[in-house]
């Protein structure tokens, strides 16, 4: 699967969203990549799931964590493919962490995987809270990758797909300066620029 393809079956499903709209980091976007319209069908969560798994097929992982809630269906469907156990991890006051009796071995050897990086925040918390726990991360992938290879999350990873989107602090974004209200996706409500 190629990268036109790969962007073709998010257009197709209505996943790639133009407009004005605050990120999950707090930065805003021209464009929004909506990886729940495209992965609420099996057949594309599984051909992203074994795209990725193709990456790790010799890497002996162990298990798959992902951040909640995006990562969780791509996550599930690359442990699938690999034959893995499935993790997540989830802000509990404001810390990512592992919960709902979730455990990981010392030196379990982990992948995590993520629907999209933006700033590669939410991976970076994801492999902070298993290594924290003994975990062995060996690696980081995701289908979309919008920081054009520029997130560091401090260990090797590979993107499906690499886009080159602008992002803007809310003080220097050229919509808010026209006025115009920010959507935070996911939420569908209009946000203040200052937020």
């Amino acid at each position: 699967m190629n990268q036109q393809e790969i962007i073709e079956r998010f257009r197709r499903t209505d996943a790639l969203l133009e407009g004005h709209f605050q990120l999950t980091s707090g930065l805003h976007s021209t464009h929004y990549l909506q990886c729940a319209r495209v992965l609420q069908y099996p057949r594309e969560a599984a051909a992203f799931g074994e795209a990725i798994a193709e990456h790790y097929r010799d890497a002996r992982i162990e298990t798959i964590a992902a951040p909640a809630i995006g990562g969780i269906i791509i996550g599930h469907e690359v442990a699938r493919a690999l034959n893995a156990k499935f993790i997540f991890t989830e802000r509990e006051q404001g810390i990512m962490t592992l919960r709902r009796g979730f455990t990981i071995g010392e030196g379990e050897r982990t992948l995590v995987v993520e629907d999209v990086i933006t700033t590669g925040g939410s991976t970076r918390e994801t492999i902070n809270a298993l290594n924290s726990r003994g975990a062995h991360v060996i690696a980081a992938a995701s289908i979309i990758d919008r920081s054009n290879s520029r997130a560091d999350v401090g260990i090797p990873r590979i993107a499906l797909a690499t886009l080159d989107v602008p992002v803007f602090n809310p003080a220097d974004c050229p919509a808010c300066a026209r006025g115009e209200a920010a959507v935070k996706p996911g939420s569908r409500r209009e946000v203040m620029s200052d937020e």
